[in-house]
């Protein structure tokens, strides 16, 4: 029996040597029947396009649009998700690397549930792919509680575009236009989205500052209810200070302590490897 064909998303800018191991992790999974389509949003580094234009030379599941622009990884990601064949819609960073066998749990997963909308939790790693870090993911998720903060590990997710009727894409926003995709999709369903809690992927952490980063991103969040959601500035700004931050530090909280205990050896994902 044929297996239905993954569209693998992932945007690139300056993505060096670690783009490799990315598109390697996608199309050594043991889920064949996929595509993965690339769109770089105008690098300028050598390496990261000559990585580019090898694999999609090698492999004809490669397929790779290059922005004259750059966009942000939003617009790179819609003008894949554009392209896309596959009935499943899947998403993978160009520094992020999945377990081998991810897609082909998490399409069984998806069909055993019926439901629209997958995630799982995910390793996080260093630049030297040391691990540091665990994300265990919330076994579900329903639009009211991902108002309050986002839970879906972007290089988790996968839709269903047959059980949605349609492709669904990300707004415009240079940044948490992922989550501004998942609320759209659950909010136009009522349904929730549902995880796999085993982790089948890896996040790779090389952003700088970790402060600098959260207060850089308080605007795109607000956006997001404005644009996203509809609400007025007031409504978004006294949501995002009232009941997302309590939210959002739950989760830093739970995020530090369960990286601690796998760190350790400890918890229910304590590292085996």
């Amino acid at each position: 029996m044929q297996k239905d064909l993954v569209s693998v998303i992932m945007p690139t800018f300056d993505s060096g040597l670690k783009l490799a191991d990315s598109i390697d992790s996608i199309l050594n999974q043991t889920y064949r029947n996929l595509e993965l389509i690339i769109t770089d949003d105008d690098s300028t580094d050598a390496e990261t396009l000559d990585i580019l234009n090898s694999y999609s030379e090698r492999d004809e599941r490669v397929n790779v649009l290059f922005l004259e622009v750059n966009k942000g990884p939003g617009y790179a990601r819609d003008r894949s998700i554009e392209r896309a064949r596959g009935r499943y819609i899947a998403f993978c960073d160009s520094d992020d690397k999945w377990y081998p066998e991810k897609l082909e749990r998490q399409i069984a997963f998806m069909n055993e549930k019926k439901c629209v909308l997958s995630y799982t939790s995910y390793i996080i790693i260093d630049n030297d792919d040391r691990e540091t870090g665990i994300v265990i993911a919330p076994p579900s998720m329903s639009f009211q509680q991902l108002k309050l903060d986002n839970q879906i590990g972007c290089l988790t997710a996968i839709y269903d575009t047959k059980l949605l009727g349609r492709k669904y894409f990300m707004p415009f926003i240079r940044k948490r236009q992922d989550w501004g995709l998942f609320l759209t999709i659950l909010r136009d369903t009522g349904q929730k989205a549902y995880a796999i809690q085993d982790p089948l992927a890896y996040y790779r952490d090389t952003k700088g500052s970790v402060s600098s980063n959260k207060l850089g991103l308080i605007k795109y969040n607000i956006r997001i209810y404005e644009k996203v959601l509809g609400f007025s500035h007031l409504k978004a700004v006294l949501y995002f200070y009232f009941l997302f931050m309590p939210a959002h530090i739950r989760k830093l909280i739970k995020k530090y302590w369960d990286s601690f205990l796998y760190v350790h050896n400890k918890g229910p994902y304590a590292k085996t490897r």
